[in-house]
């Protein structure tokens, strides 16, 4: 670790078992950490999924570890410990970056793709997230007169003001960002070029795994959303797909192509129907089993080794999102409406022209020659040269 002192692997994060807390936060010695199943359970109540409940148990979890390190009950915590938890986050090495040997450096940029390598510590953006939901917990006990007298985590009153009664057809007032908080980069949709996606489909080796990059690519749908439709969930005359969205957590409809409802066609005749009401991607090693989200993503990164790529699952819908923003017969609206999105400025976000859209542009311009600078011809040559000099 050079020399950084890590926080302490104890505890954990367990499925809870019950549908009013799907997950649990445990000590070293397995034992329940009430503070926090009463903060996930208010979370519960105001309608947020499963997977909210577990993101927030782990950011949870590694303040706690943090408290167990420095000797410092979560009653007692102050502005210190939030220091301390960002000090270690901005230096520590995040265990999610191990890397197989012969990869690009951490932090680099893939010469293929153009797109960055992630860096081997935690990004602004995960340590924005935990300092907010650690925040939210100590704001949830104050509420009820548990905790200390005030929240460890420090906010920004100038962000309030400028949140504050705002239209959300007006544009976000700048505001300074909370002490302690990181300055989060924009992010850039990234969009696999035609060539490359062609070599990326000609390495899928089965009809399920075709069948399920033509699903992607064609309708945009998130990794997770995709992964759960069944059988029910495909209207072939239609064209479309049946989802549960993200957000709302309602089954919504996503179209697809003709060529991928044919891939799909043919890996339900070769792998047969699922029985019952089951995600129709299915392993084909071993017992059937519903193909997780981590299996999905190992047969991207497999394919994507081969031609020294670093592509993953959401860059398929960054990609499908690309197409449709810059197709000129549909307009903003209607590829909001496919992609699901709360607000156009996010839609909006895929029709910015990216420096290696411009390659061909570029050549052309250089390419080019220089043109001689022209001057009407009412001007005498002495009155031009008097005034803009010889060299014109």
């Amino acid at each position: 670790m050079d020399g950084r002192a890590d926080l302490p692997r104890v505890g954990a994060v367990l499925e809870g078992g019950t549908s009013s807390l799907p997950y649990v936060v445990v000590d070293a010695a397995g034992r329940e950490i009430e503070p926090v199943s009463r903060y996930l359970r208010d979370l519960l109540l105001g309608d947020v999924s499963p997977l909210t409940c577990r993101s927030y148990g782990h950011d949870l979890l590694r303040w706690f570890r943090l408290l167990w390190a420095v000797d410092v009950g979560w009653e007692q915590a102050t502005e210190a410990e939030t220091a301390t938890l960002v000090g270690w986050l901005r230096t520590a090495r995040n265990p999610q970056r191990r890397r197989r040997v012969g990869g690009y450096p951490a932090g680099s940029v893939n010469p293929k793709t153009g797109k960055p390598v992630l860096a081997a510590g935690y990004a602004p953006r995960t340590i924005a997230h935990n300092l907010s939901v650690v925040h939210g917990f100590y704001a949830f006990h104050l509420h009820f007169g548990r905790g200390p007298v005030l929240n460890p985590v420090p906010e920004s009153k100038a962000r309030r003001q400028a949140l504050a009664h705002r239209s959300p057809i007006e544009p976000a007032r700048p505001h300074r960002r909370a002490r302690l908080r990181p300055k989060i980069p924009a992010r850039q949709p990234r969009a696999i070029p035609d060539a490359q996606w062609d070599e990326l489909f000609a390495l899928m080796g089965c009809a399920r795994d075709r069948a399920l990059l033509a699903c992607y690519i064609s309708s945009g749908a998130r990794a997770s959303e995709l992964l759960g439709v069944q059988l029910g969930d495909i209207d072939w005359h239609k064209g479309q797909l049946r989802v549960v969205s993200k957000g709302t957590r309602a089954r919504q409809p996503v179209p697809v192509s003709p060529e991928a409802l044919a891939y799909l066609a043919a890996y339900l005749d070769e792998a047969g129907l699922p029985e019952g009401d089951v995600p129709i991607w299915r392993t084909r090693r071993g017992q059937s089993r519903p193909l997780t989200y981590w299996a999905a993503r190992r047969v991207l990164q497999r394919a994507a080794e081969v031609l020294g790529a670093n592509w993953t699952l959401h860059d398929l819908r960054h990609t499908a999102a690309t197409r449709l923003a810059r197709d000129p017969e549909m307009t903003l609206v209607e590829v909001q409406t496919i992609l699901r999105h709360a607000h156009l400025s996010t839609t909006a976000l895929y029709t910015a022209v990216g420096l290696e859209d411009l390659v061909d542009k570029l050549a052309a311009h250089y390419a080019r020659p220089v043109r001689p600078t022209s001057w009407p011809q009412q001007y005498a040559a002495d009155d031009i040269e008097a005034v803009f000099g010889a060299g014109q």
